[in-house]
């Protein structure tokens, strides 16, 4: 394990919570790849850091997909997990993405109303025309924001926790993710991952109730313009 990389991605950490900037490939929590999860790595690093004699206790109250990076939460006390996941399901803590995008939208922002279902089989989502059975409304709000020289970036603001919500409302307008073959993108990055970070979260400390706003710097890989990364980071 390298402790320097992963004490130096720790964005927020006290005795309750421990918030980090999670790299792309990185899983949160143990799946069937059988890869070690950042959870396990996360108790270990504590667990030698502060010489703890015992197990160390990490939830999760909050995930990202393996190909996504940015700002993830996890709780360090049973009490924090419980207030965190009762907030995430109250919609208590707002989330706002970064995606690097293969085309600009018609509209320089707006609100994507949409009904989506999920195929566990693909482990892919899919937007309908009408409600159904399986079918749960997806919200989120899109600001254009900058450009490079042959990718658009977009301030996306999570109004809903939908399954790949983000990169499937964004290709259903037109806009798909960088990287992102499952939703449309011609060609993968050279990590494996998708243009879509998770750049700052806002919510209320579980324990301490004082309002915390976290950001993460957008990733050097994406060669976005130095000062609009100045101003987002």
């Amino acid at each position: 394990m390298n402790y320097e990389d992963i004490a130096s991605r720790i964005i927020y950490e006290d005795n309750h919570l421990l918030v980090i900037d999670k790299k792309v490939g990185e899983i949160v929590q143990g799946d069937k790849t059988g890869d070690t999860p950042l959870s396990d790595i996360l108790k270990e690093f504590i667990k030698e850091r502060d010489s703890k004699p015992g197990n160390v206790f990490l939830g999760v109250p909050h995930r990202l997909d393996r190909p996504v990076c940015g700002l993830c939460i996890f709780a360090k006390t049973s009490k924090a997990l419980e207030r965190l996941n009762a907030m995430f399901r109250d919609g208590e803590v707002h989330k706002t993405y970064l995606a690097l995008c293969c085309a600009a939208p018609a509209e320089p922002e707006g609100l994507l109303e949409d009904w989506m279902e999920r195929n566990e089989k693909l482990n892919k989502s899919f937007i309908t025309r009408k409600p159904g059975p399986k079918a749960k409304l997806a919200k989120l709000r899109y600001r254009h924001i900058a450009d490079t020289d042959r990718y658009h970036l977009l301030e996306v603001e999570l109004l809903t926790g939908r399954h790949h919500q983000i990169r499937c409302q964004l290709a259903h307008m037109g806009c798909c993710i960088k990287g992102d073959l499952k939703y449309g993108a011609p060609r993968s990055n050279p990590d494996g991952g998708i243009c879509l970070q998770a750049h700052s979260i806002t919510f209320v400390h579980p324990v301490k109730k004082e309002e915390l706003h976290l950001v993460a710097a957008p990733p050097q890989s994406w060669k976005l313009p130095d000062e609009v990364s100045e101003a987002l980071a």
